[in-house]
């Protein structure tokens, strides 16, 4: 029995499923593939994602492929109950997401999508995997393999595997390079920046902005925050990261030279206390504090919480002022939280078709190819990620080149030289 927040509002959430889908190409194209093939027949699956319509569209092509799903959220705050509604009413998927729900809440929901004993799971942050090992270990017998869509999840799983606790393989659908470039650089980047103008109304251009970390979210911010006329301050602990950041042309400092500098901060970096209190008590007065990374841990809401004496709620939505000792303001995003998806709407849908295309056809893989692989952290098959490229450069109507034979024998042989 699913448990969502208003059944009324599917209509809404059927609309805007279906506007997305619009922008979705290539998860279209698998869907009605596996209309066809059924390569989930008879499978369950549980998934642990943000509830957005372009979730949803991924759903519906697991259902085409004949799996039942049920789906939990991984972020309170970006749940869209019209989206959890249909998918409920209209498309016949288990949900368990009300937008807001607290702590408890949030992992009833877990526990609830976990009680239909799934086959294969989906993760967003590694809490659903997390919690078949600790608390519902009955339940990993049946569990053939499942895909893991962040940063943040991966790290984790590759932690669980170094101690020999990860019971079932798990594939690291973030490290694809489809996913990289389009959801990490491109997505991160543009619906970051769209969150922080949401919720706050402020030109950044001629601004400093601090971005904590230079992945590839990292970069994809430092790019589109250059473009909008801001400066730029990159901190790093990964020296090559850094002196990648310092060749693109953008400054470097530590958090703590940075801090008294920036207007707005951005936190991308997968790590917990990346602003700490040492850092928010030496910040300009009305600076912005800002979250993309996947959760609430990378800048430090407690220390705020006790440096400030008087904390003014809901200022604009999604963004609360922190009034210090002497005066100055901090204002901090979303609570701490996904800032793209709590003040916007996430990535757009033409990014996320990227990567739950990965999703798609590394779980329709992993269906069957589960039997040989160890319980560990698993790479996403080269062919897959060839195959979503090819399929989005052809709904761009892009053409590119072969190899010739004489091509492919050079490329393949150590005898011919120059």
């Amino acid at each position: 029995m699913s448990d969502i927040a208003d059944v009324s509002l599917a209509y809404e959430g059927v609309k805007r499923i279906e506007w997305a889908d619009r922008t979705m190409p290539v998860l279209r194209q698998i869907r009605e593939r596996f209309a066809a093939e059924r390569p989930l027949d008879g499978l369950r699956v549980a998934a642990c994602m943000h509830i957005t319509t372009e979730t949803a569209n991924l759903i519906r092509t697991l259902q085409a492929g004949g799996a039942s799903v049920a789906l939990a959220a991984s972020n309170p705050l970006s749940t869209q109950d019209d989206t959890a509604a249909a998918l409920v009413q209209e498309y016949g998927a288990e949900v368990f997401a009300r937008s807001g729900t607290d702590r408890e809440g949030y992992y009833r929901h877990i526990h609830q999508a976990l009680e239909t004993g799934p086959d294969l799971v989906l993760d967003d942050g590694c809490d659903l995997v997390n919690t078949l090992h600790i608390d519902r270990t009955d339940l990993i017998g049946t569990v053939k393999g499942g895909c893991e869509e962040t940063t943040t999840g991966v790290i984790r799983l590759h932690q669980m595997a170094r101690e020999g606790a990860l019971k079932f393989p798990m594939v690291a659908v973030n490290d694809t390079d489809t996913k990289h470039m389009f959801d990490n650089r491109y997505g991160t980047g543009q619906s970051t920046l769209d969150g922080i103008v949401r919720a706050t109304n402020t030109l950044l251009a001629g601004k400093t902005i601090v971005i904590a970390g230079f992945g590839y979210c990292g970069r994809g911010l430092a790019e589109r925050a250059r473009g909008l006329g801001a400066r730029v301050v990159v901190t790093e602990i990964d020296p090559v990261k850094a002196l990648d950041a310092a060749l693109q042309g953008f400054a470097v400092q530590p958090m703590a030279e940075a801090a008294p500098l920036g207007d707005v901060f951005i936190t991308v970096t997968g790590n917990r206390d990346v602003i700490a209190a040492e850092h928010l008590a030496v910040m300009k007065d009305g600076a912005i504090l800002a979250n993309s990374g996947h959760f609430d841990v990378e800048i430090d809401v407690r220390a705020l919480n006790d440096l400030a004496v008087d904390v003014h709620e809901g200022v604009r939505p999604q963004a609360d002022e922190y009034v210090l000792a002497d005066g100055r303001r901090l204002v901090l995003l979303a609570e701490g939280r996904l800032v793209n998806l709590a003040a916007a709407e996430g990535h757009p849908a033409a990014v996320m078709d990227m990567s739950f295309a990965d999703q798609a056809l590394t779980l329709a893989w992993l269906a069957t190819a589960y039997e040989t692989l160890e319980p560990a952290v698993h790479e996403v098959p080269k062919e897959i990620d060839t195959e979503v490229a090819r399929l989005k450069l052809a709904s761009m109507s892009i053409g590119i080149d072969t190899l010739t034979a004489e091509q492919e024998d050079y490329l393949h042989s150590w005898r011919l030289g120059s």
